[in-house]
């Protein structure tokens, strides 16, 4: 088995370019479209949530000590249960009675802005402490120092693998979302299938995938199929399937962000109708926190979404489990738990991504071409360069903004440390315009915080699913 991290993200190296903005272990990918569904549309949707809310199931996590939130970040685990309770029966005959399993645990961290968003996998054969936890029936499981953290969700539901997760990452955990196979199924046939990549013709009996080789577009049944085939793909194990799930989750956000899903009112209630009616939730995730969750997030975009696996090693007393590999795991789950390159204390500029930004900018430097390496730089950063002029050679740097650009204005002057005092509304100036005048004190753009690091083999929300 390979001990490196599986770090696998969806997003192309570049950011995409300036434009206006208009969800067995597969069920937690389905929590994930749902989620980048939510978060990533207009506040229209929560009209449609507040129209559905009566279908979500609800579960108390709000109990014993928990982490302490550090910072305005969401996090969100999204877990895909095994119940063959009702329509689920067909998928595990024989098994309606036995307690519920969850081989899908995803964290997924957004940053305030949709700055960046990132979900970790934990492989569900990881060795981890469980803490004593309430079973379904309100009794007392005790604790135990070593178990995989699978069993956590088998003996206590959602709130015990959050009181798992928390322990074991110290990241406090706001919310969490909770599906089953229908709900899967249904969520995928909602926004028009996803496309997947195979690498050989699949013919596998115990899945029922049958798919020749190449791209395809899958969904209901046939997406389910493909997500719980594990032999017939890769080496078989665990880890490895884990990857192919987050390129499958990585194509369905793509799909729903970027396919018209959100801004069409009949898709996005196709879609929401069939998440709902298989989803279980948090009491507090109401519709006051999506409305926070949403205003937060309006900076997302599928290029920005990241899947990765926490860093692992082979557990050294059973080759087919694995554990934490340290020091690598301590550090990521810090640069999750504190956001990192996000600062932490409450700022007076607003939190704007560069992207949403239109910025015109005059040399008035005295120096030739000042006015083009200068927007080179901020194009680099990710902010919309809509022009480039020159004027009359000024003592300093100034930013001024036109009508409706206030906010646009504060957030570029805190990547402009030469800037000479508070933006300045011009009268004259052009609507949703900020103006940077450059004088010759200028020094250089302020290096723009990339954010919690890149790992190895990341999957990303924009990646070519037949060239991964």
């Amino acid at each position: 088995m390979n001990s490196n991290p599986m770090y696998m993200e969806y997003v192309d190296d570049d950011e995409p370019p300036p434009v206006r903005r208009r969800g067995w272990r597969i069920l937690g990918w389905v929590a994930v479209g749902l989620s980048v569904a939510l978060v990533g549309s207009s506040l229209g949707v929560y009209g449609y949530y507040r129209k559905l809310n009566g279908n979500i199931a609800r579960e108390n996590i709000n109990y014993g000590p928990r982490p302490e939130k550090l910072n305005d970040a969401m996090n969100i685990l999204l877990l895909g249960s095994d119940t063959r309770t009702g329509a689920n029966a067909k998928y595990g005959r024989g098994m309606q009675n036995d307690p519920p399993r969850s081989d899908t645990m995803i964290l997924l961290h957004l940053s305030p802005g949709g700055e960046q968003a990132i979900g970790i996998s934990f492989p569900r054969d990881l060795m981890v402490p469980i803490p004593s936890c309430k079973s379904r029936d309100g009794q007392v499981v005790p604790a135990s120092s070593i178990a995989m953290i699978n069993e956590s969700f088998t003996r206590g539901g959602a709130p015990c693998t959050v009181k798992t997760i928390e322990n074991l990452t110290n990241i406090r955990i706001d919310h969490f979302l909770q599906v089953d196979f229908v709900g899967f199924k249904n969520i995928t046939t909602a926004v028009g299938g996803v496309e997947i990549c195979l690498p050989k013709d699949v013919n596998d009996p115990q899945s029922r995938l049958r798919l020749s080789k190449g791209r395809h577009i899958v969904k209901g049944e046939t997406a389910l199929a493909y997500v719980r085939t594990r032999k017939a793909l890769g080496n078989g194990s665990d880890i490895d399937r884990i990857k192919r799930q987050q390129q499958f989750m990585a194509s369905l956000a793509n799909k729903a962000m970027s396919a018209g899903v959100l801004s069409n009112p009949v898709k996005l209630n196709a879609l929401l109708s069939a998440a709902t009616k298989s989803l279980t939730t948090d009491e507090d995730l109401d519709l006051q926190a999506m409305t926070k969750i949403a205003r937060g997030m309006q900076g997302l975009t599928a290029g920005k979404l990241r899947f990765v696996t926490v860093p692992w090693t082979q557990y050294p007393p059973d080759p087919n489990r694995v554990a934490l590999r340290q020091p690598d795991a301590d550090q990521f789950f810090a640069a999750i738990r504190n956001d990192t390159g996000i600062p932490q204390k409450k700022r007076t500029a607003p939190k704007i991504s560069p992207s949403r930004i239109r910025v015109r900018v005059y040399n008035a430097s005295g120096i030739d071409g000042q006015a083009r390496r200068v927007a080179d730089q901020l194009e680099a950063q990710g902010y919309q360069v809509v022009g480039v002029g020159t004027l009359t050679t000024r003592r300093t740097t100034r930013i001024l903004y036109g009508p409706g650009a206030g906010r646009e204005a504060l957030a570029l002057a805190e990547a402009v440390p030469d800037a000479d005092g508070q933006p300045v509304a011009r009268a004259n100036g052009t609507a949703g315009i900020v103006d940077l005048v450059v004088g010759p004190d200028w020094t250089a753009l302020k290096p723009r915080q990339t954010g919690i690091p890149r790992q190895q083999d990341e999957v990303r929300g924009t990646d070519d699913v037949c060239k991964t």
